[in-house]
């Protein structure tokens, strides 16, 4: 399964960075690959152009003998691909991916999601689409799973301290592992196979707007909030320092850019 996981991610990566790359007009990825102090490593994959201020397509598989954050799983192996984009135009959302597979000698299981965030500039048909791209994904799995990883979603990209959502939500899972491996399985690659479809269309209606330095300036502000979240609560930013990973593969989430 894992030699599985690790194959789907890369070819689902190429495809996505292949996507990404259509849409910009004077850039590409700089790939730079790194190793993890006790097995395996990864490739970090950056873009910084015209319409992405940037980007990050990054893919990872790691193993070691303790399970960060939780007592008792002993050896554990781990895969995963983590994007996210932060864009020129303010009207373009930002949106973050991950999907991961993790094994261990006792248990397996899946994890991951993708949601949207605004940077100041919500548009209520662009929430609709990649809400309704999710649901379409997972209703042939059971019809109760949207309302549930989305509500998963909404808890999990809370940030308390300001008492709101990080952006207009997604779909979130993790430790997914309801004893039918395949249909599991099957779930899983299904999320990440239409992220495509969820924020293109997106992409490809804001991109063109015009823009001023005002609407720059809140785009700039609002990313703030996301940078919050993303250092003080993010589980997988908190996986990635603990387990020894790559500190800039790591803080790859964060924005060239930001004002408080």
């Amino acid at each position: 399964m894992r030699d599985e996981a690790i194959a789907f991610l890369k070819d689902l990566r190429e495809t996505i960075i292949e996507a990404f790359s259509a849409l910009e007009k004077n850039g590409r990825f700089q790939r730079k690959p790194w190793q993890h102090h006790s097995g395996g490593g990864g490739e970090m994959a950056i873009l910084r152009g015209d319409v992405f201020e940037k980007a990050a397509v990054n893919f990872a598989a790691v193993s070691g003998d303790t399970f960060p954050m939780q007592d008792g799983l002993g050896p554990y192996t781990a895969t995963g691909l983590s994007l996210i984009t932060h864009m020129h135009n303010p009207h373009a959302p930002t949106v973050h991916m991950n999907i991961r597979y993790i094994e261990t000698k006792e248990k397996q299981w899946f994890g991951g999601g993708y949601d949207l965030t605004p940077m100041g500039f919500p548009y209520g048909e662009d929430t609709a689409h990649f809400h309704a791209v999710a649901k379409n994904t997972l209703d042939p799995f059971g019809s109760h799973l949207y309302a549930l990883f989305s509500q998963n979603a909404r808890e999990y990209f809370y940030i308390p301290h300001w008492k709101k959502e990080r952006g207009v939500g997604g779909i979130f899972f993790d430790h997914w592992h309801t004893g039918d491996l395949q249909q599991d399985k099957a779930l899983w690659k299904d999320v990440g196979k239409t992220f495509l479809e969820a924020i293109l269309p997106i992409y490809r209606k804001r991109l063109p707007m015009p823009y001023s330095e005002s609407e720059k300036d809140k785009q700039l502000q609002s990313r703030a909030h996301y940078v919050e979240f993303n250092l003080l609560y993010d589980r997988g930013t908190k996986f990635g320092f603990q387990s020894g990973g790559n500190p800039e593969g790591i803080l790859c989430s964060m924005p060239p850019l930001v004002k408080w």
